[in-house]
């Protein structure tokens, strides 16, 4: 059962998160902007690369500092959520996490009053169509909670199919554990990348540093193929670098064509991790 009584805490901390959140997570609501709008609400002292065109040269007059006038604009951006329901995510509570993140983007784009859409993929990918209302919702939290984990991860075939179906440049979260091929992932990357694309890696500790204490027995969830092993430090250390440096090709694409890459693990509390995804992409802007 998904537990989304953390939804008290974005209550809690809405204005913290909604103070961060990028205008690309606006949804509906009225956000500051650089450029030209409605009307002059703030200014704010020039910086290099800020248009001469919006530069106050009243105030230049009173004050000798440049200052340029920020507007008040309408921002409104379909949100849609694609999470991962491949047999991989089966492994204690990681799937159980994803959809709590994925439910937790859709609680605050709910609270804007804006569309969203939560769609799962594996093997196949079922699309649901993006609508608001906090029914709706209600409806999405219903559907995770009966989802069954089955097949591997058709990524590329996923999101060709997913793409198509966007009409207008949409924010689109992915959620996923990632562990697919790095080429197919690359170009899902990148028939999605003239939107705005978040994409983030959920992992269980175990998973990111095999810490199994020695002899273990591992299964793929996804081929019920059996490795029997010993985690000696050498091994360990392969493992990371193998991991490292999948991780590293995903970002890689995900710089070539401006989107955003998160790994979170599973014992790290789901508002800390949506507060991070948020925080970092403010900062970056």
């Amino acid at each position: 059962m998904i537990d989304t009584s953390f939804f008290k805490e974005l209550d809690r901390f809405s204005f913290m998160v909604r103070k961060r959140v990028s205008t690309a997570y606006s949804g509906g609501r009225r956000s500051i902007l650089k450029g030209r709008g409605m009307e002059p609400v703030s200014y704010r002292e020039y910086t290099r690369g800020d248009d001469f065109k919006i530069i106050d040269w009243k105030v230049y007059g009173r004050t000798e500092k440049l200052y340029v006038k920020e507007f008040e604009e309408e921002k409104s951006l379909t949100t849609h959520i694609l999470l991962d329901t491949s047999k991989s995510m089966d492994f204690r509570n990681k799937f159980e996490y994803a959809a709590m993140l994925a439910l937790g983007f859709a609680y605050l784009v709910t609270k804007d009053n804006e569309k969203f859409g939560v769609s799962t993929f594996a093997e196949e990918i079922n699309i649901t169509k993006p609508k608001r209302g906090r029914k709706y919702l209600s409806q999405t939290i219903d559907n995770l909670n009966n989802t069954e984990l089955l097949g591997k991860t058709n990524f590329d075939y996923c999101m060709e199919k997913y793409a198509s179906i966007i009409k207008s440049r949409s924010l689109v979260i992915i959620i996923s554990d990632f562990m697919a091929d790095a080429g197919a992932i690359r170009n899902a990357i990148f028939r999605l990348g003239d939107n705005e694309l978040v994409l983030i890696q959920v992992l269980d500790p175990v998973e990111k540093n095999l810490d199994l204490g020695g002899e273990a027995r591992l299964i793929d969830l996804e081929t019920d193929t059996k490795l029997d092993i010993y985690t000696s430090p050498r091994l360990r250390a392969e493992y990371q670098k193998r991991l490292n440096d999948h991780i590293a090709k995903i970002k890689e694409t995900c710089l070539q064509v401006g989107a955003d890459f998160y790994t979170v693990t599973t014992d790290k509390p789901v508002f800390d991790a949506i507060f991070e995804v948020i925080s970092r992409r403010e900062v970056k802007k």
